[in-house]
């Protein structure tokens, strides 16, 4: 069948030329059109049920909302994990699904199970699903400075403008608020006067609802128009409060809000402070990108948006970027270029150097840019990213995609050597092919199959590894087709002219000279040579034994995730304290560029962080701009050294890695 094959190409040149030209056309378009990311997406299926219960303590929050909706949603099709989370006015609930379940299908079963457990709870306790994201989408962080503004107005500005606006981009599900103040009417009532006028405490809670709302009174028709009759009653400033209406006393003189209780602006309960560099609280937005896109069109399509909506900002407020993952993906992506380029170009040399024919050469390094087009074309078309895993097994299959067209080419330049001259150049070719195509074919295919295993890795094992394999995969299927339709044409047109033998290439002849002694000997001593192998297969054992094991290889982020806890229970003033305390002094490093630091949570479903939770994302200035002799590994020893405060249990980590070392471990 092989043999058919090679004999079909070689008679229909012009056919296998145009395929191949529509396919470096279409792996071109491919390679342009494929997402970018640095890892691939670890995170599983998952949604989030957020529910507030204000003023709850967290036994009560567990007892009447979370574990309501746990045990109810442990009958979800597909759920293989529930877990349920309370806190002071907060429950979390994240249902984990199995391997492969559709996000939006399982989103709407959720949702039918939330109907039927919602009569269950508390009256006005209203749970809602969360974005249609994981932590690990937290792509891009800004904060918003102001020399005019305090923290309040710019939190206003962040939740009624910025907001909205970067909402509409595509590809973000949601952007949570962080730090500043919520405005808030406060009503601060005097019990004392509340007994004078003998009025309870649910009474003002009923004048104020009914008081904060307009009403309709149908219609009037006067001069041939009509006009609707409406109550405006929304409430708009304190003194519309401070007039609500409450009664009225013996003497029949009106009860209103101000007899009775204090009513100001002020802020809303925090449980989440923002700080950058040390210097004193910031308002923050968090932009998380929805589940499965490509995050670096979506950092990029944020940036323009944040440009855009720059000249509608009161003057003097400004928006600054202090975390952005796009850079990540850029250098682990431009690195593992580097890397592919520098390994084509070796086996280019290597190709050139040993066949010592530079046109026999063009035909084996031609399959590799090919063979990586086809790769791409089935990469964009299954939906697997351009991401540092998938570009490595690439990177692995390059070594052996030449491997055929190197044989291929090096029998026939033996049937050149032997029968140049004697019988026509195609058949001379076409021979040649066929005597060793079908061979070759298989034994790529061999090596193209023997990543079959990591095809059965299920969970984050797999999400991780799956795209190397089908890449690595796909390169050498590529590489086989290849080997057995263009490379005999390319064959028949460039290996022609006169030919060295193989024991006129001086590299050849060098390492020829050296092998044969090598292999006498060791044919002589095959038993020394057997026991030797044993003893260094026995040896390994001891290494191996000791060797440690993880997840997935360290992956230096180029920024650093310092996330210590501290005792629970901290109050806000405290916690704010600590905050910009630890990030005051890590600013001071020379080689960070800027610290952006978190207590407790942002708003956001995807964010359960207690207040005893500090994230400060430390963002470092590129290597060559570090003190000389200084490395990763001695940066976070000395920051570890310089922050040393009691209570405070100092962790260091990188932010893509810890947000997904958060989802696998809950």
């Amino acid at each position: 069948m092989i043999e058919k094959i090679i004999d079909l190409s070689v008679k229909n040149k012009f056919l296998v030329i145009l395929m191949t030209i529509f396919v470096i056309a279409a792996g071109t378009y491919a390679m342009l059109k494929t997402p970018l990311d640095a890892i691939p997406d670890l995170s599983d299926v998952q949604v989030i049920i957020f529910t507030e219960y204000p003023g709850q303590a967290p036994q009560v929050v567990e007892d009447q909302v979370t574990y309501p909706l746990t045990t109810a949603m442990l009958s979800v099709p597909f759920a293989k994990t529930v877990r349920g989370y309370s806190f002071f006015n907060l429950s979390f609930v994240y249902i984990i699904f199995e391997d492969g379940t559709d996000l939006y299908w399982a989103r709407s079963r959720v949702l039918e199970y939330l109907n039927f457990v919602s009569g269950r709870l508390p009256q006005g306790v209203t749970p809602s699903l969360g974005p249609d994201a994981t932590g690990v989408g937290w792509v891009y962080e800004y904060i918003l400075e102001s020399d005019r503004h305090d923290l309040a107005q710019l939190r206003s500005i962040q939740d009624w403008f910025l907001r909205y606006e970067l909402a509409s981009v595509p590809g973000v599900s949601e952007v949570a608020s962080i730090g500043g103040y919520v405005k808030q009417y406060q009503i601060i009532v005097d019990p004392n006067k509340l007994r004078a006028y003998n009025i309870p405490l649910q009474k003002i809670k009923m004048a104020v609802q009914r008081s904060n709302k307009d009403v309709g009174g149908k219609l009037i028709e006067m001069g041939e128009t009509e006009f609707m009759v409406r109550g405006l009653g929304y409430i708009k400033s304190i003194d519309d409060l401070n007039n609500i209406p409450l009664g009225v006393d013996q003497r029949g003189t009106p009860i209103l809000l101000r007899n009775v209780a204090t009513i100001k602006i002020g802020p809303e309960l925090r449980r989440g402070i923002a700080d950058y560099n040390g210097t004193g609280e910031v308002v923050g937005g968090v932009v998380i990108m929805r589940f499965g896109e490509n995050a670096l069109k979506v950092i990029e399509n944020v940036k323009k948006r944040l440009e855009q909506l720059k000249s509608g900002l009161p003057e003097g407020v400004r928006i600054k970027s202090v975390y952005d993952r796009s850079g990540l993906i850029l250098r682990a992506v431009d690195n593992l270029k580097k890397t592919l380029i520098e390994e084509s170009i070796i086996v280019a040399l290597v190709c050139i150097i040993f066949l010592f024919h530079l046109r026999s050469a063009f035909v084996a390094i031609f399959t590799l840019p090919v063979g990586i087009f086809i790769s791409f074309i089935i990469m964009e078309r299954q939906g697997i990213n351009a991401n540092i895993m998938s570009l490595s097994g690439i990177a692995i299959a390059i070594g052996a995609m030449v491997d055929g067209a190197i044989v291929m080419i090096e029998n026939a330049h033996k049937h050149m050597e032997h029968e140049g001259g004697k019988k026509p150049h195609w058949d001379l070719i076409l021979a040649a092919s066929k005597e060793v195509g079908p061979a070759l074919f298989f034994s790529l295919l061999i090596i193209a199959i023997s990543f079959l295993p990591v095809f059965t890795l299920e969970a984050q094992e797999g999400r991780l590894f799956k795209p190397l394999a089908f890449t690595k995969t796909y390169a050498m299927m590529g590489a086989a087709l290849l080997s057995v339709t263009i490379v005999p044409i390319l064959m028949g047109y460039l290996v022609r002219g006169k030919i060295r033998p193989e024991m006129k290439n001086p590299v050849n002849r060098f390492l020829i000279w050296v092998y044969h002694p090598i292999i006498k000997l060791v044919l002589k001593a095959k038993i020394l040579v057997i026991l030797l192998a044993v003893a260094v297969l026995v040896v390994t054992y001891i290494p191996w034994k000791r060797i440690g094991s993880e997840f997935m290889p360290p992956l230096n982020e180029g920024d650093l995730l310092y996330m210590p806890t501290t005792l629970p229970g901290i109050s806000i003033t405290k916690a704010k304290e600590l905050l910009q305390q630890t990030d005051r002094i890590i600013a001071t490093f020379p080689e960070v560029h800027h610290v952006f630091g978190k207590i407790g949570r942002a708003e956001t479903a995807t964010d359960p962080a207690p207040l005893s939770m500090i994230e400060t994302t430390i963002m470092l200035k590129p290597e060559s701009e570090w003190r000389e002799g200084m490395t990763m590994e001695k940066l976070v020893r000395e920051l570890d050294k310089a922050i040393q405060f009691p209570g405070l249990t100092n962790a260091w980590t990188m932010p893509i890695k810890t947000r997904i070392d958060m989802l696998s471990t809950g």
